[in-house]
C-alpha cells in the first residue's frame, strides 16, 4: 500500500474489502457493538475514531467511515469496510475495491481535558 503524507492529510491507496453477516452485535476492538448498516471500517493502524473518506477508484463512489475495529486480517487488503460503507462504494458484489483512503489527522491546541498519572498508591483512595 502507499501512504503519503501532505500536511495534516493522510492518503492510503489499496485494496479493500468488506465483513458484515457473521459479525452483527458483536464487539469491536474500539468496545463498540458491530452495526454493518453503520459507516464505519476496520483499519490496522488508524486510531479509533478517526474519519476517514474512501473512494473507490473503480467508480469514483466516495463513503465517509469511522475506524472502530482492526484488521482486514488479509495481507493484501488495507481497510475493510462495514456492509453499508461496502454498498455506498457499490463493492458489494465484487467483495473488494481499489480504494483511496484519506483521512485528516486533527491538531487540537489547547485540548481541556489533559490526561492525569495517578501514582499507584493513589489508586484505592
Amino acid at each position: 500500500a502507499n501512504v503519503e503524507s501532505a500536511p495534516n492529510v493522510r492518503k492510503e491507496v489499496g485494496e479493500a474489502s468488506w465483513y458484515g453477516p457473521g459479525f452483527q452485535g458483536k464487539e469491536t476492538s474500539s468496545g463498540e457493538t458491530f452495526d454493518q448498516k453503520k459507516m464505519t471500517a476496520a483499519h490496522p493502524t488508524l486510531p479509533m475514531g478517526t474519519k476517514a473518506t474512501v473512494t473507490n477508484l473503480d467508480n469514483g463512489n466516495k463513503v465517509e467511515v469511522i475506524i472502530n475495529d482492526r484488521g482486514p486480517d488479509a495481507d493484501n487488503r488495507v481497510i475493510d469496510l462495514s456492509g453499508g460503507a461496502a454498498n455506498k462504494l457499490d463493492m458489494k458484489e465484487d467483495g473488494t475495491a481499489r480504494v483511496k483512503i484519506e483521512t485528516k489527522t486533527a491538531v487540537k491546541k489547547g485540548a481541556k481535558g489533559e490526561p492525569t498519572l495517578i501514582a499507584p498508591e493513589q489508586l484505592n483512595d
